[in-house]
């Protein structure tokens, strides 16, 4: 079962190579595998197939009829062919992962004999630590969202809730956005949330954003609900439920006005991670409440919060 709507997607901007070899065989179960064994979202499975499908038109063109005729030769010639055309060493490593988790299927589920991705080196991604506000600069954002609500208006009013909530669970904007009112608990001050896998957990929040939720929830949710508004914490204009396009709009103009840097919401969720360490959370109890699978994605935060110290050192220090 395919995603509805899906279709290979292009190599990042570039066409595929020219080829009528057709479609690769055996992708539609392997999107099953993805999507029902997985648990992957519709967007990464649609990344999958597009990535696998970039390989087997330059398979084809090099010979190979069948899946089982790809060597690491085929594969080796296909990462060199991506560096020559200059894509980016993320969007390579990207590809052979996809290749990496599609050949260990294949072979186990007998599909090829063998599995040539074993012995594939891919490009090292680079490590970028995540753009992160101090604390002074987000609280400053935070009360201009408020401020900006004093007008009644119900969009300031939920973007006020919703802002307030990215920077206090560390959630992703789709989690927010995907909300609905029964998932917030005002009493016990949490918020539940549905993660990457179809994964739920369960996040606090302080009182700033309870106040800011309630507030939303009294005077601009009603005056925005229509019929079809269905449970949808926050809503949009015509009383559906907002988008991710929509959050991400409210936070740069909130930067904008507030006179900080201007970020995505996806910043908020990188600085609350970074405050809770500072503070004094320990890594275990970040990773639990940023939802993250390995403890390793976690840890990137502790470099952003020794860069930061770094950087007070050299300014402070007489011999820095």
């Amino acid at each position: 079962m395919r995603p509805a709507g899906d279709a290979p997607r292009p190599a990042d901007g570039a066409s595929h190579p020219v080829g009528d070899a057709g479609p690769p065989p055996s992708l539609d179960d392997f999107a099953d595998h993805l999507a029902l064994q997985r648990g992957l979202s519709a967007h990464t499975v649609r990344g999958y197939v597009g990535d696998l499908t970039h390989l087997w038109h330059h398979a084809t063109q090099h010979g190979c009829p069948t899946w089982d005729a790809v060597d690491l030769g085929v594969l080796r010639g296909w990462l060199a062919s991506m560096v020559g055309g200059g894509l980016s060493r993320s969007t390579i490593a990207r590809r052979s992962a996809a290749v990496r988790v599609f050949f260990a299927w294949a072979q186990r589920t007998g599909r090829v004999s063998q599995d040539p991705s074993l012995r594939l080196a891919s490009a090292r991604i680079p490590a970028h630590l995540p753009t992160v506000l101090d604390v002074e600069p987000a609280a400053r954002m935070l009360e201009a969202a408020r401020t900006r609500a004093d007008d009644g208006d119900p969009i300031h009013l939920r973007d006020w809730a919703a802002l307030e909530l990215l920077y206090a669970t560390g959630a992703r904007v789709g989690e927010i956005a995907g909300a609905d009112v029964d998932d917030v608990d005002l009493d016990q001050r949490t918020l539940r949330v549905l993660g990457k896998g179809g994964k739920e957990r369960v996040v606090p929040f302080g009182v700033p954003a309870a106040r800011a939720v309630r507030a939303w929830l009294a005077t601009g949710r009603p005056r925005l609900a229509v019929d079809g508004s269905g449970p949808a914490l926050f809503l949009g204009r015509r009383g559906n439920r907002a988008d991710q396009r929509q959050l991400r709009s409210a936070s740069h103009d909130v930067a904008r006005s507030a006179g900080v840097a201007d970020i995505a919401p996806h910043a908020l969720r990188h600085s609350a991670a970074t405050h809770l360490l500072a503070g004094g959370s320990d890594l275990r109890s970040v990773q639990e409440v940023l939802g993250h699978s390995s403890l390793a994605t976690t840890q990137r935060y502790t470099h952003v919060s020794a860069e930061r110290l770094r950087d007070s050192f050299r300014q402070a220090h007489p011999r820095a």
